[in-house]
């Protein structure tokens, strides 16, 4: 675990991971020789709710019954109507003592083997004791109501956080949409003709609580407004 410091400006890969197996309503669970089983959960609770993830055995421990090497397979989505709206896709492997079913019990115990996160930056791969020791960020499960919410209801507020944007990006930007939003602060994606680029907006300091976001993205639009110069968005 890291202190929250006003320097952090990017979650960790271990924070990225977590954010997502919380925040996922939706993954594909493979096991060797079945079909993969697509899980939904359209009632508000995560897709990873109901499956817990253990320690691996210790190496000459005996084990009792079979174990089925498994992958689980989360798609992290921009919620809002950006280009490229794929994220980032998380793999997290290990072994099952049965064969995965909703309806079965006794395939809701995984041993961990390990996680990995890739995105457009590259991979990494995380531990268990890495996620074990990361405080889960206080936005992720709001983030996608957050996102849209803005776009929807100020969407007209957006382009004045292109003020805040260093160094200033030239002229050409069609468009700019929030990406995500996290503990450490905001990525939009500005798009132009035929491609885009990601920058992050950092808060002043990072979120320990849902009811800071909302603070910080005022200061931050605030900031905004008090910029001298003007953005060059075209409509």
């Amino acid at each position: 675990m890291r202190p929250f410091d006003s320097r952090v400006t990017h979650p960790t890969p271990a924070e990225r991971v977590l954010s997502i197996l919380m925040a996922a309503h939706s993954m594909t669970v493979v096991s060797d020789g079945h079909e993969p089983v697509e899980v939904h959960r359209l009632d508000g609770t995560g897709a990873m709710g109901h499956i817990h993830l253990h320690e691996p055995a210790e190496a000459g421990q005996p084990q009792s019954g079979p174990r089925i090497p498994v992958r689980l397979e989360f798609t992290d989505i921009a919620p809002t109507p950006v280009r490229d709206r794929t994220r980032a896709r998380v793999t997290v492997t290990g072994l099952l003592s049965a064969p995965y079913s909703t309806e079965t019990a006794e395939s809701t115990c995984m041993e961990f083997g390990q996680a990995v996160i890739e995105d457009h930056t590259g991979r990494a791969f995380v531990t268990l004791d890495e996620l074990q020791d990361t405080e889960p960020d206080p936005i992720a499960t709001s983030e996608a109501g957050m996102l849209t919410h803005l776009v929807d209801e100020h969407g007209e507020l957006v382009p004045l956080l292109l003020r805040l944007v260093q160094p200033q990006p030239g002229k050409g930007v069609l468009r700019v949409h929030p990406l995500a939003m996290d503990r450490y602060g905001v990525t939009l994606r500005l798009e132009y003709p035929g491609s885009h680029r990601d920058v992050r907006l950092p808060f002043a300091k990072a979120v320990t609580r849902i009811d800071q976001a909302g603070p910080q993205i005022h200061a931050m639009l605030a900031a905004a407004r008090r910029a001298s110069h003007r953005n060059q968005l075209l409509a």
